[in-house]
């Protein structure tokens, strides 16, 4: 088996369908599988694709038991040379996997590889990040980047060009490829993130272990975005956010960093909520 694909699916049927339709006619001189964990989705996704691609092996959770997780089900039955993470919003061209087998084959230094990702209008998504340090997460927690969004330029890698390839410190894990043996190396996802910072750990882990994380143009892919995370109350989808960026950080960095992280979100929920209160003042007056 020389490919495996593992989708993680909530709440996203149709777009999940139409991820899988794209993906059936790819182009491919290999063995292949495909999975779908699903999270308990309501919408009847996991009907559609009983009814629709019964070639897919199905995971069936009962519960939403979080990306890494539901992903981590799917690797340890998968059988192939290489694991590709795709998100469910996602939707390759006829060529993506034959390009990227093709390329990952020729640099055997990639334990982990993404390709070019393309938003709906056709416009490069920059997804390359340097590993997260605490101004820049700083700046997010404290939402100062919002006032400064210089100070987020050098962690989003504003620089970056994605017309070469290139080893990077980490990719987005929307499409995430890796090697059986980076696999058996480093290991599975850490659980103890539900979603957000699971890939970064990962390439980080990956570093650690001597190997090398790459951006390769040589394979495209369209990335919808986050279809699942937007039917998520804003306060949640940031209680889960700084719920992991904090793990991230006690796991890598100092306890001091941790602290001062926590400072900063303090800091972002007191200009929250003044914000607020001038807005409702605002609406007030007029």
């Amino acid at each position: 088996m020389k490919l495996s694909i593992i989708i993680v699916s909530w709440q996203v049927r149709d777009k999940l369908k139409n991820n899988l339709t794209a993906l059936f006619k790819s182009q491919v001189d290999f063995d292949w599988e495909v999975f779908v964990v699903d999270n308990n989705s309501q919408d009847g996704t996991v009907e559609m694709v009983e009814n629709n691609f019964p070639q897919v092996n199905l995971i069936a959770n009962e519960d939403n038991v979080g990306f890494a997780r539901a992903n981590n089900q799917a690797i340890k039955a998968a059988a192939g040379e290489f694991v590709l993470l795709l998100n469910p919003d996602m939707l390759v061209r006829q060529d993506t996997l034959l390009k990227m087998i093709d390329w990952l084959e020729a640099k055997p230094e990639a334990w982990v590889a993404g390709c070019h990702l393309l938003d709906e209008q056709g416009q490069t998504i920059k997804q390359v990040r340097r590993f997260p340090g605490l101004a820049d997460q700083w700046a997010i927690a404290s939402k100062l980047a919002h006032v400064f969004p210089a100070a987020l330029h050098k962690y989003l890698r504003k620089d970056f060009d994605y017309a070469a390839a290139a080893k990077v410190d980490s990719i987005r894990g929307s499409f995430f490829m890796i090697r059986r043996s980076c696999l058996e190396q480093v290991g599975l996802l850490d659980e103890r993130f539900f979603v957000w910072f699971e890939e970064v750990d990962y390439c980080r882990r990956v570093a650690e272990a001597g190997g090398e994380v790459w951006y390769t143009p040589a394979a495209e892919a369209v990335d919808l975005v986050g279809q699942s995370f937007a039917q998520w109350p804003t306060a949640r989808a940031q209680k889960i956010f700084k719920d992991s960026q904090l793990k991230y950080f006690t796991k890598w960095q100092p306890a001091g960093q941790v602290w001062l992280l926590r400072v900063g979100w303090l800091v972002g929920g007191v200009l929250v909520a003044l914000a607020n209160l001038f807005k409702i003042k605002s609406k007030a007056k007029t």
